[in-house]
């Protein structure tokens, strides 16, 4: 078996332990972020996949916390001397690694300018664990694939636990309680379903992957996945942004994958599918609604989750799977690269 077919197995168990693992460090960062009067807004600093896990607690904490939320501009600090000043916000670096000297050097500047910094990696004896104030441990074991994916998750996993204790919503609680056994019974079933699938998508030459609100990040990690697995040609957009012109570009020789999650934003789901009608692109859709049943040629049905607060974490593993098995299909071996490393220092 592949390291990453491994790797992507393994998530359930990485989820229902990695809150076990954090609950001291947990309450511990969320009692101090209560105690501060003074925090403003939350900045993310991380690269690659672990930027997309923060896009994804961006919207969710913006949606349960309230407080604008942010990216962070490394290179500002890094190449510009940029004197940022962090003193009212919550800073969260996250790498998997931990070895990401400019997420890093956003943490050390945060700490100078007294800020709550609170790092996400899955090396206990990183840098950037042992500088921000608070380390919250992935707990996801040996990830050698190029490819992320357990760490992916335990990342989306951990910073929506942050959010649901700080802002102290029971029912979100109650969700992601839900999401290790969901993750579970979808890598029962779906594997096999999508092998078959992807049988069609062999000469493909690449294609988008479009969704909106709390899939979007999804979107983005499913182009990168698609992308570094199988060498095609992905893009991840908002659907929102991809009406304005990208649709333009599909061919026959592409595929649209449509994330639809059932909440606020399926409607933008099944609007772009009538956009894309036009087209002669391959539309595969995922999703956990019912509204699509014997309208759509070729769908993934998700387990259902209560809402889209915690689904995109099942959309996020079914987008690994597409991509992993594509490169069996392919003839691909996804844990050799020419090009790629598993560890990326960028400055």
């Amino acid at each position: 078996m592949m390291n990453l077919e491994k790797e992507l197995r393994e998530q359930p168990e990485v989820l229902a332990r990695v809150l076990k693992t954090n609950k001291e460090a947990l309450e511990k960062a969320v009692a101090d972020i209560k105690s501060r009067n003074d925090i403003t807004n939350v900045v993310f600093a991380a690269r690659g996949t672990s930027d997309h896990a923060c896009i994804y607690a961006q919207y969710l904490m913006q949606r349960f916390i309230g407080l604008p939320c942010s990216l962070a501009t490394s290179s500002v600090i890094t190449k510009y001397d940029g004197k940022l000043n962090y003193k009212n916000s919550l800073v969260i670096g996250v790498s998997q690694s931990g070895m990401a000297k400019d997420v890093l050097a956003v943490i050390e500047r945060a700490n100078e300018n007294g800020a709550i910094t609170i790092s996400i990696t899955n090396n206990l004896e990183s840098p950037l664990a042992k500088t921000a104030k608070y380390h919250l441990f992935c707990d996801a074991g040996p990830e050698v694939s190029i490819a992320a994916t357990k760490t992916f998750t335990s990342q989306m996993y951990l910073m929506a636990k942050l959010c649901q204790l700080w802002c102290g919503c029971d029912k979100l609680g109650e969700e992601l309680d839900m999401v290790p056994g969901a993750v579970k019974e979808l890598l029962d079933y779906m594997p096999d379903t999508v092998l078959k699938l992807v049988e069609r998508y062999r000469f493909l030459e690449g294609g988008v992957v479009v969704g909106r609100g709390m899939t979007y990040p999804v979107a983005l990690e499913g182009a990168l996945k698609t992308m570094e697995t199988n060498r095609l040609r992905m893009v991840g957009y908002a659907i929102s942004d991809f009406q304005h012109g990208p649709l333009a570009q599909l061919t026959n020789r592409n595929i649209a994958i449509v994330l639809a999650a059932n909440g606020a934003c399926l409607d933008d789901a099944k609007l772009v599918l009538e956009k894309l009608e036009p087209t002669e692109a391959e539309v595969l859709l995922i999703t956990d609604s019912d509204d699509f049943d014997g309208k759509v040629d070729h769908i993934l049905k998700l387990p259902k989750l209560p809402s889209d607060a915690v689904s995109p974490i099942l959309f996020g593993v079914t987008v690994q799977l597409i991509a992993m098995e594509l490169t069996k299909v392919k003839g691909i071996d996804p844990d050799v690269s020419n090009v790629l490393n598993k560890i990326t220092v960028t400055k």
